[in-house]
C-alpha cells in the first residue's frame, strides 16, 4: 500500500515521504492516526508540489541570508560604555548590547544567540564580530567600541 506521511515516522520515513508500507500497517496504525494519508495520485501530486515549493523556499531564504551577511560586511556600529583611561571597559560588552544597537542604529533585527562572542568584549577599539545568518552562511560585523570617562 503506497501512503504519503503527514508527519516523520520512525523507521519509516519523513514528512512528504511517499512510501510503500504493508496494508495493515497502513490502514490500521498510519492513517487511522492521522500520520499518514492514502498514496492516490491527487495526493502524490500534492506532497511533490509541497516538496517543491519547500525547496523554493530554502532557496529562497538562503539567497536572502546571504545578501544580509554581504550587507553586514559593509556595516559598522558604534558602543559607548564607560572605560578606565587604560583602555578596559568598567563592564563588557555582550551580544544583546550588539543586537540592540544594531536594530537601533541600522534597523537590522538580529537575535542576540546568532551574534558569536568567544568572551564579552571588555576593551575599546574596533572588534570583527561573527553573525550566523542561516546554516553555513557567516556575516562579519565590525563594531567599534569607545570608552567615555
Amino acid at each position: 500500500m503506497k501512503v504519503v506521511l503527514l508527519e516523520n515516522v520512525k523507521n519509516v520515513g519523513n514528512k512528504g515521504d511517499i512510501v510503500e508500507v504493508k496494508d495493515g500497517y497502513g490502514r490500521n496504525f498510519l492513517i487511522k492516526n492521522k500520520k499518514a494519508v492514502i498514496g492516490s495520485d491527487e495526493n502524490i501530486e500534492a506532497a511533490n508540489q509541497a516538496k517543491a515549493d519547500e525547496v523554493q523556499k530554502i532557496k529562497e531564504e538562503r539567497a536572502e541570508a546571504q545578501k544580509l551577511a554581504d550587507s553586514l560586511g559593509k556595516t559598522e556600529i558604534t558602543i559607548v560604555e564607560r572605560a578606565a583611561d587604560d583602555g578596559k571597559l568598567f563592564g563588557s560588552v555582550t551580544t544583546k548590547d550588539i543586537a540592540e544597537r544594531l536594530e537601533a542604529e541600522k534597523g537590522i533585527k538580529i537575535d542576540k544567540r546568532k551574534i558569536e562572542l568567544d568572551a564579552p568584549i571588555r576593551n575599546v577599539g574596533r572588534i570583527e564580530v561573527k553573525i550566523k545568518t542561516y546554516q553555513g552562511i557567516i556575516g562579519n560585523l565590525t563594531v567599534i567600541v569607545k570608552g567615555e570617562a
